[in-house]
């Protein structure tokens, strides 16, 4: 399967953030989502599902951390990175310990970024607890599973989970010879 993946990008600084989408977009597969503050970031989360998320920990309307731990809380499962110019251990303790998988402080090597991206996606990828929400069911490809609101259990063929994690990466109307050809 050859999709982008989806990565929520959570920024104030216009000029990083713009940058560092666009860099993502050239280095790998990925498909960006900007915001600039929570607000923003919580509609753009509630609209779809993200393989990972970039969170500055100091936007103009909360912390952060705080944005990370609520989307922890609505069952976000997908590898967080926090990135902040506090460098104390006190605030990377303090971050790691609102969900985040990673703390970056600011300035920052991109390649540096981009290789503890793809150590999370990896790392998360081959994860047996690696859940996505799709409508009303949780989504378990490694238990090639689906499970409604009411828990109860819909087990899926290969073929049907390939489609359903195709479909889900996409984020988008797939045609059917695209579907197909990809799965």
């Amino acid at each position: 399967m050859s999709s982008s993946k989806r990565v929520l990008l959570v920024e104030d600084d216009d000029m990083l953030r713009t940058s560092l989408a666009e860099q993502l977009s050239q280095e790998g597969d990925y498909t960006v989502a900007e915001a600039s503050d929570c607000a923003g970031a919580c509609r753009m989360a509630a609209e779809g599902l993200y393989e990972f998320m970039i969170l500055d920990v100091g936007l103009p309307d909360g912390d952060g951390r705080a944005l990370c731990r609520d989307f922890r809380g609505q069952g976000v499962t997908c590898p967080i990175l926090l990135l902040t110019a506090a460098d104390t251990d006190r605030d990377a303790i303090q971050g790691l310990d609102s969900g985040a998988n990673d703390y970056v402080t600011k300035p920052f090597r991109f390649a540096v970024l981009m290789a503890r991206v793809h150590a999370h996606l990896r790392s998360h990828g081959r994860s047996e607890e690696a859940m996505y929400r799709i409508g009303p069911y949780t989504f378990r490809p490694s238990a090639k599973l689906l499970l409604d609101g009411e828990l109860r259990k819909i087990r899926l063929t290969e073929k049907e989970t390939n489609i359903l994690k195709y479909l889900y990466r996409c984020g988008d109307t797939v045609p059917r010879e695209t579907l197909l050809h990809e799965v």
